[in-house]
């Protein structure tokens, strides 16, 4: 194994093998331990890089964010036009709850950490801030505010149902939320 020196892709390992662990087991079963040997790193590399367990969680469900944010800035960064935005967001909404599942859980996670610790409400704050400002460059505040929850919930409610909703019911909710709310081309 490498040591610090000539391993510059430690920290890195660390924070997705956190992320993973998160994703397969859940926040309450992650441990130190786990995540070194995950990881592939001796146990002693996680104090060197992390002053402890909320350090390192707060890193690893920032990079999460930062993942979510880029997810959103992929499908709302080329429309023109609101109804092209619209189109976006149920494409965003689908992909999503469609998806593998494990940023869904990861999201669930965080979340749930956020809603016991007020320390990680921070990082779903400056989450929620950076995704409308995607939807703001197409919707007023007060819109892209209300499509974002539309878009937590609609993924969500789509990736657990037994029988999820089809496009034309996503396409509906959006239309609907966004009907006066949209900006000038």
């Amino acid at each position: 194994m490498a040591t610090g020196h000539t391993d510059p892709q430690r920290r890195e390992r660390i924070i997705a093998a956190t992320l993973d662990l998160i994703a397969e087991e859940g926040i309450v079963r992650v441990s130190h331990r786990k995540i070194a040997v995950r990881a592939g790193v001796p146990l002693g590399s996680m104090t060197y890089h992390f002053s402890g367990m909320d350090d390192l969680l707060r890193e690893a469900f920032s990079r999460f964010t930062d993942h979510i944010v880029a997810v959103f800035d992929a499908h709302l960064s080329a429309p023109a036009s609101p109804d092209q935005a619209r189109q976006a967001v149920a494409d965003l909404v689908h992909m999503l709850s469609e998806g593998s599942g494990r940023d869904l859980v990861l999201t669930q996670e965080l979340y749930t950490l956020a809603a016991r610790q007020p320390a990680y409400r921070e990082l779903t704050h400056e989450w929620m801030r950076r995704s409308r400002v995607h939807l703001e460059k197409h919707f007023d505040p007060d819109t892209a505010r209300q499509l974002d929850a539309l878009i937590e919930g609609l993924t969500l409610h789509r990736a657990l149902s037994r029988q999820p909703h089809d496009r034309a019911l996503t396409v509906e909710a959006i239309a609907r939320i966004t009907a006066t709310g949209t900006r000038a081309p």
